[in-house]
């Protein structure tokens, strides 16, 4: 097995950030420092990371979360702020599969298999994403056309996305908008271009997994159906 799989599926990090981890020297294979792209046998070598050794996981964890506002999308804070880790009763080391903006909610899944996060992440399925969004003011059909037929930012037109007009309340406008590819901010950066405010941004499903009815801050295991939803993609 390739060394940087062998960390992503023990739960260290994504695959490219463990090649990282590797070229920084951090870890040993048999007590040699190792490099990026090196094979290993692990049920045999003995791999570690800053001193302390990894291991695959015997047993899986595969969990949604409904992320609030206000929470940070790693283990641990520069600046201090609660990170989605302190929602989650567990010994179990868990990563996030994607990001969520601090300020951005809905689903996001936890997990300690390093295969299935690639899996989710990888750009080459193109999982949708749908997200629900409430802008100030109305949407003219105009700007739902901009939107549907790909934003064009600093000359760049980003990718199209399907959008579809929730409700309108006199104040402000709740859209269904989903998207299958990945870019940093893409749809608070949609919004951004056509001028509009984002007043509540929050993912509603990945795939086939949908928030339903999960509770602000709470987890739930995901279902053997929706595992297998994304590792069928393969």
């Amino acid at each position: 097995m390739r060394l940087n799989k062998f960390l992503s599926s023990s739960g260290l990090a994504s695959r490219r950030k463990c090649d990282e981890i590797i070229c920084s020297g951090r870890v040993f294979v048999n007590g040699k420092c190792a490099s990026v792209g090196c094979e290993i046998n692990e049920k045999k070598d003995v791999v570690t990371v800053d001193g302390v050794r990894v291991k695959l996981p015997t047993d899986f964890v595969y969990l949604k979360l409904n992320k609030p506002k206000g929470y940070a999308c790693t283990a641990s804070d520069e600046r201090g702020r609660k990170t989605i880790f302190d929602l989650v009763d567990t010994k179990t080391r868990l990563f996030s599969v994607g990001r969520l903006d601090y300020n951005t909610e809905g689903l996001i899944f936890l997990t300690n298999d390093g295969e299935f996060a690639n899996l989710v992440a990888h750009p080459h399925f193109h999982f949708e994403k749908e997200y629900q969004v409430t802008v100030e003011g109305e949407m003219k059909e105009s700007e739902l056309a901009v939107l549907r037929n790909g934003v064009v930012e600093k000359g760049v037109r980003m990718p199209k996305a399907k959008v579809k007009l929730l409700e309108y309340d006199g104040k402000n406008t709740k859209l269904s908008v989903v998207i299958d590819e990945g870019q940093n901010h893409q749809v608070r950066r949609m919004f951004d271009c056509i001028g509009k405010v984002i007043v509540l941004l929050k993912r509603v499903r990945i795939g086939n997994v949908k928030l339903g009815g999960l509770s602000r801050g709470k987890t739930k295991p995901l279902t053997e159906e929706e595992i297998a939803f994304f590792v069928e993609a393969k």
